[in-house]
């Protein structure tokens, strides 16, 4: 896997993955041309521990008709400023769906298939939350 990040003025960048999709970055408090490097590693770890999750619900027959991630991420005061604490919370919306089934979901996510949660888990506190929703008929 490889990226590529080119300058474009200021502290504004332009990142292009290896598949071709290119991605403003900014770290500028006035222009906001971009994502900031470190709300990518949270969306990504979010986008990541998604698409298991809800592979996962699928093989389990589970209806799901809504899903999505909720992050909170707290950062150490001081340089380098990592990532010291993140919620992660499942929001899964469906039809009879089983609270053993979404839990088993996110723990092997979390534990086993999704490696920018896993690479995150070295350096902060991970803590998630699974809320069901029952859908509407």
């Amino acid at each position: 896997m490889n990226a590529h990040v080119k300058w474009h003025k200021g502290l504004s960048f332009i990142g292009t993955t290896d598949s071709g999709f290119r991605v403003p970055l900014d770290s500028s408090h006035q222009d906001h041309k971009g994502a900031s490097p470190l709300e990518l590693v949270l969306l990504g770890m979010a986008g990541c521990t998604a698409m298991d999750v809800i592979s996962i619900l699928e093989k389990k027959r589970q209806t799901v008709t809504n899903f999505e991630i909720r992050t909170h991420a707290v950062r150490a005061p001081e340089h380098p400023k990592v990532f010291t604490h993140i919620t992660v919370e499942y929001i899964i919306t469906g039809h009879n769906l089983e609270r053993a089934a979404a839990e088993r979901a996110v723990e092997l996510s979390i534990t086993k298939y999704c490696p920018a949660i896993n690479m995150l888990n070295k350096a902060a506190e991970i803590q998630t939350k699974i809320t069901l929703i029952e859908a509407s008929k």
